[in-house]
């Protein structure tokens, strides 16, 4: 009997054995260039039910991990491999990766909310990874924005308004972690929400260029920009996963202070992540070099009871351009099930007062206009949480429900110079949003039917008051927008198909239809006698998307897509009142419709043996019913009274249409393996029906690197240009704001050309300090972007430390 016990338990031992090796075992990652630990190396299954990551030793725990089947390993800088457990018995449980020959990503998530391979998406997309993040080192997520090709305009220094293909603000769509960001407030004009984000938990970015109505519905006519935070890890082994960095940053330009950690304890079944940064920005120091029109010569003071008007020490010093920013995120994470991951976050954004810069600087009959004019904090808040099912069934493979809660908080005060009055207005959006997306394999050749639903609730509230500086006295004004009940509603249903036509072709289609409607109400009609008390909009629209990706072999790639997008009015549109320049006031029009893009792409990437990629696209776009600002009538007059002044009224109104075209192309050379140089240019034009400039449409720009990395070192010598936009190509609504722009020969505003020279690098010791320094803008040009502000940073020292465990 005994015998037989030890018969069936050797048995029994015999069989589990290498199982049991496996859950035990652990695997080290190394770069097969050095021969160094790698480490944040993503380690999963096929199915992704289980995942791991390297720490700064190399190592990671396949406990967890099915016997038989492949494991993958995967990271930003390295090419990715899969091996059996067998065959990393074989190589001694050592894996050595070998560095990407050009920098491509191979799977994106953005075109369709799922993970799929670059090579069959007909979008152009452009991927900021986080290496590329740690040594550029931007001190926002527009910062951030701009190393993925995007045009990036600043009204202050506390601020970032993306242009992407001639649109912007309410023309393009801010997603994160699945949430769209953009609300009924979203404006024509520049806006910064962008900067809420917090750059330094951002572990991926994508940028769709070009319409993605199809998957993300209203406003994303110019483009999508993706965020994806870091998630909370769970522990593979049998210990607790214990991940930590914190990092300090210093840059000289605005005394800039930056200060950031995050800390991640991770179970096999539970897992928390929390993170904090803080920033504090000083006056921003221009160039000493060039267009001595921007200087800052002069600035308000308030002292006592009075404003005096100081003289400027350094007129190269902006006063009046810092800030401070906060931001937390916190994280939990449960594995439910086997097949159930629930994601639950809370991010947290606070901006101090942001000094409206490119107001500051506005004269009026001589002398500054304004005494005060600043943005009070701007507040963000969300709370979501998302639910992952990836067991197969007979209508998906992966399911994924994503519910969401906002609280957004802005506000403006101005005061004229030698005013005691405060002009303040204060607007509140909460915002519930809900999505459900399903994907599901059909058939053996990787083909791919997605389908969901989504509903975004607007709810409004705005408010305004004068407050006298000298007393306190504070009486209600008129607010930005209506003062009553404001509702804005969105529904829609999605679905569309990828399938392979043999190794070489892939077709996309998609199709969308969306409902958006607003419901807003003026309670109090007194201060502007508007000959209407409610505004009411309800639009309906089908968009729709079919792209295709042709492969003639393993080098080239041709894209063809064709799509179109939708934008419907939102609150911004149909119902403010606002002061854009000295003596232009906007006014609501009911009447406004929305406006529907038709938009080609066209595409070609090649590979010339592994010494050099080169990549080009060019896209034609048709906005038909343009939402555009023209003169018009307020109770049968072209003037208004506001704010004690005489003012031109003008509207959002439905233009016949505008049209947008231009290219991009992008090229990396590789002539050895530790050199690389990468170049990217991006054109843009368009006009309206009137064959007048858009607003949006930036210069000429683009950026060539010169890349150095071996072993822990890595050096980016690097050029950014810009090129001008003369006065007959600068829209009707820039010319009004010279206070912004060089002087011509005529003495017209125009944008000048621009490029600046700068230089960084970074330094890894022993996989767990990296080294960071840096010089921007090393001939100290003064130069300001196009349509911004602000003029740009002279010559700015960065320098920071990041340490982890």
């Amino acid at each position: 009997m005994t015998i037989l016990l030890m018969k069936k338990l050797s048995f029994i031992l015999l069989f589990l054995f290498p199982l049991l090796s496996l859950s035990a075992q652990t695997v080290t990652v190394l770069s097969a260039d050095d021969g160094k630990p790698v480490s944040d190396v993503a380690v999963y299954n096929e199915a992704k039910t289980q995942f791991g990551y390297t720490n700064p030793a190399g190592k990671v725990s396949l406990s967890g991990f099915a016997e038989k089947q492949p494991i993958f390993f995967q990271h930003f800088s390295f090419e990715r491999v899969s091996f059996t457990p067998e065959e990393l018995k074989v190589a001694g449980w050592v894996v050595k990766l070998e560095t990407k020959t050009f920098e491509v990503e191979e799977f994106i998530v953005s075109a369709n909310r799922w993970e799929q391979k670059s090579e069959e998406v007909p979008n152009h997309i452009n991927v900021v990874a986080v290496p590329a993040v740690k040594i550029m080192n931007p001190q926002t997520a527009a910062d951030l924005i701009s190393m993925g090709d995007v045009f990036v305009q600043k009204s202050q220094l506390g601020g970032g308004s993306p242009m992407i293909r001639g649109f912007a603000t309410n023309r393009v769509l801010i997603n994160i972690d699945g949430v769209r960001m953009n609300n009924a407030i979203y404006r024509e004009g520049n806006i910064q929400n962008v900067i809420s984000i917090d750059p330094n938990i951002i572990e991926r970015t994508e940028i769709i260029f070009g319409p993605g109505a199809t998957m993300y519905g209203s406003d994303a006519l110019g483009g999508v920009m993706d965020f994806h935070t870091r998630r909370a890890l769970f522990s593979t082994g049998d210990t607790l996963l214990l991940k930590a960095e914190a990092m300090a940053r210093w840059s000289s330009a605005a005394g800039e202070q930056t200060y950031h950690a995050w800390f991640n304890a991770g179970g096999k079944r539970i897992a928390f992540l929390s993170s904090v940064t803080w920033s504090d920005f000083g006056d921003l120091v221009m160039g000493s070099v060039s267009h001595p029109e921007y200087l800052r010569n002069e600035y308000q003071m308030r002292s006592g009871d009075r404003d005096s008007i100081v003289m400027n020490s350094n007129p190269r010093r902006q006063v009046g351009s810092g800030y401070r920013q906060f931001n937390s995120t916190n994280k939990l994470r449960f594995k439910a099930g086997k097949y159930l991951d629930i994601d639950l976050a809370h991010h947290y954004s606070h901006l101090s007062d942001v000094p409206r810069y490119d107001r500051l600087i506005q004269y009026k009959n001589g002398t500054l206009r304004y005494g005060d004019w600043y943005y009070g904090p701007q507040v963000w808040m969300m709370t979501n949480a998302s639910l992952s099912y990836n067991r197969s069934t007979a209508v998906s493979d992966d399911i994924r429900l994503t519910v969401a809660r906002q609280d957004y908080r802005e506000s403006r005060h101005d005061r004229a110079l030698n005013k005691s009055s405060l002009n303040e207005q204060t607007e509140k959006v909460g915002i519930w949003s809900a999505n459900l997306d399903f994907d599901k394999k059909t058939g053996n050749n990787g083909n791919l039917l997605y389908y969901g639903a989504e509903y975004v609730w607007n709810n409004i509230h705005s408010t305004a008051d004068v407050r006298n500086i000298l007393t306190g006295v504070t009486e209600p004004a008129g607010s930005r927008y209506p003062n009553g009940k404001n509702i804005y509603n969105s529904a829609s249903l999605y679905s569309g198909y990828r399938f392979n036509l043999g190794s070489k072709f892939t077709v996309s289609t998609g199709a969308r239809y969306n409902y958006v409607s607003l419901n807003s109400e003026i309670a109090d009609n007194s201060w502007y006698n508007f000959p209407f008390t409610t505004i009411e909009s309800a639009n309906g629209a089908l968009t729709g998307a079919a792209g295709a990706v042709y492969r003639p072999d393993g080098r080239t790639e041709l894209t063809l897509n064709l799509s179109t997008g939708f934008r419907a009015p939102n609150l911004d549109d149909l119902g403010k009142v606002f002061e854009s320049a000295p003596g232009v006031l906007v006014v609501p029009n009911p009447d406004l419709r929305p406006e529907y893009l038709y938009n080609i792409d066209l595409g070609a990437s090649r590979e010339f043996g592994k010494m050099l990629l080169a990549e080009a696209s060019v896209f034609y776009s048709y906005l038909d019913n343009a939402m555009v600002r023209r003169e018009f009538l307020f109770n049968g007059e072209p003037t208004m009274i506001f704010q004690g002044e005489e003012s031109q009224v003008y509207a959002m109104v439905n233009a016949g249409y505008a049209i947008v075209y231009g290219a991009q192309m992008k090229a990396e050379l590789r002539p050895s393996s530790f050199l690389r140089v990468k170049s990217s240019l991006t054109l843009t034009a368009g006009h309206d029906d009137e064959k007048a400039p858009l607003r949006h449409v930036p210069p000429l720009f683009g950026t060539t690197h010169f890349i150095y990395e071996r072993s822990a070192l890595k050096a980016d010598l690097y050029a950014v240009y810009n090129g001008s936009i003369t006065f007959d190509r600068m829209a009707p609504s820039e010319r009004d704001k010279p206070y912004l722009y060089a002087e011509d020969e005529n003495g017209n505003p125009w944008s000048p050309s621009w490029f600046t020279l700068n230089f960084k690098a970074s330094f890894n010791i022993s996989n767990r300090l990296d080294l960071t320094a840096g010089v921007e803008n090393l001939l100290d040009l003064r130069y300001r972007t196009y349509s911004s502000g602000i003029a740009a940073p002279g010559r700015n020292f960065i320098v920071a430390a990041r340490i982890r465990i």
